[in-house]
């Protein structure tokens, strides 16, 4: 808080100084920081990977770049996080890419446990970390730093080759990542070059800029206040960061209420639909910054997530056997609202869902929305919309 005070009180005449003595990371800590990465990437360069049955017999890193803030020299002071980008010799396209992360990540991952000098460094917590793209994350400590390093190594595909900085990619670079048809980010990390030299190059002035407008991005991104609802369980609350993944809220419900099933959550904003929470975006992802409450739905495969949604436009969500009678999904409906289901109607895409049918057989599938209306002749149990 004091920073964000220094901040706002300071003088656009005095931002450099402001950015010197507050945002800036010290020379000696960036040198210390720097020792302890060259030992990763002298590793990723002279290792030859014994590869799996679907990768290459050996396979070689090509090229390691430094990407992100630390890359392109506009890291704040409070950061403590690398991230590199490994060009891997057994990518020869954006599809081989796709279909041989997964293999590639585990290969690093149980190679960095064999070397001696990550050892030293005080290599702990390796893992596999869900992202776009799933990305190897592990923490090192440099001789003299008192907090640990996170970096973050992601294998890529060199789809620009032995570039020259600056230059353009030829075209077809382009055509071949369209036609690859990949997940959205997924392909990012080819192009982490001409990323870190968009900003590499650019004068100090506009790299000032921009670490003073991550300060006050990160500033805003206060914890919010995040409330779990379960049908047969009284709420409770977590405080959570909604830059975080979905996944860590999840981990955080699995500690505290030790559930062993699939957990489903949900959220609504009024007057729109409800929506599935996904485990790999964050909350902001979803526009969420304040305090919200989110639905907390346990499970079991092969059950599937259905909503239903009421005249007045609340939603409620369920989990149900696709299998299952329409009849067992208004039973579940009378239990939770009341309303008896000889007087439900259920519709979806336009068609009334008859009792002795199953949902699958209408295409009901995970996360839809279902419409439910009372019978006419019924008793109101809804106010109107």
């Amino acid at each position: 808080m004091a920073l964000t005070q220094e901040l706002y009180a300071t003088p656009a005449s005095r931002l450099d100084s402001f950015v010197a003595q507050w945002l800036q990371p010290h020379r000696e800590w960036k040198e210390e920081v720097l020792d302890a990465v060259r030992t990763v990437e002298q590793f990723l360069r002279q290792e030859n990977f014994q590869g799996e049955h679907e990768l290459d017999r050996d396979v070689q890193v090509l090229k390691v770049i430094k990407v992100g803030s630390f890359g392109n020299g506009t890291i704040l002071r409070s950061r403590r996080e690398v991230e590199l980008v490994a060009f891997l010799s057994c990518f020869h396209s954006f599809q081989e890419a796709a279909t041989h992360h997964q293999a590639v990540l585990r290969l690093l991952l149980k190679t960095m446990w064999q070397s001696q000098d990550l050892l030293a460094l005080g290599l702990e917590d390796l893992r596999v970390e869900q992202r776009v793209p799933d990305a190897l994350v592990f923490t090192i400590q440099a001789w003299q730093a008192a907090e640990p390093i996170t970096v973050t190594i992601v294998p890529a595909y060199r789809a620009l080759g032995p570039s020259v900085p600056n230059t353009q990619p030829p075209a077809e670079v382009y055509v071949s990542l369209i036609n690859a048809c990949g997940v959205p980010g997924n392909f990012s990390p080819s192009f982490s070059e001409l990323q870190r030299n968009f900003v590499k190059h650019r004068p100090t002035k506009l790299k000032s800029l921009l670490r003073l407008v991550k300060h006050w991005y990160q500033q805003r991104a206060r914890d919010v206040h995040v409330t779990v609802e379960q049908r047969g369980y009284p709420n409770f609350k977590l405080i959570v960061n909604p830059y975080e993944p979905i996944k860590k809220i999840k981990e955080k419900i699995r500690r505290s209420r030790g559930y062993s099933g699939l957990q489903r959550l949900s959220f609504q904003v009024p007057g729109d639909e409800r929506q599935l929470l996904s485990s790999r975006s964050s909350l902001a992802k979803y526009g969420i910054f304040s305090h919200t409450h989110i639905y907390l739905l346990e499970a079991i495969p092969p059950e599937i997530q259905v909503f239903v949604k009421n005249p007045d436009g609340e939603s409620y969500a369920y989990a149900i056997d696709p299998n299952s009678f329409v009849l067992g999904l208004k039973e579940q409906i009378e239990d939770q609202q009341g309303l008896p289901k000889k007087q439900q109607q259920l519709e979806f895409q336009g068609q009334v869902l008859q009792d002795w049918l199953s949902l699958r057989g209408y295409g009901v599938q995970d996360s839809d929305t279902l419409i439910l209306s009372e019978k006419k002749g019924g008793k109101a149990l809804f106010p109107a919309s």
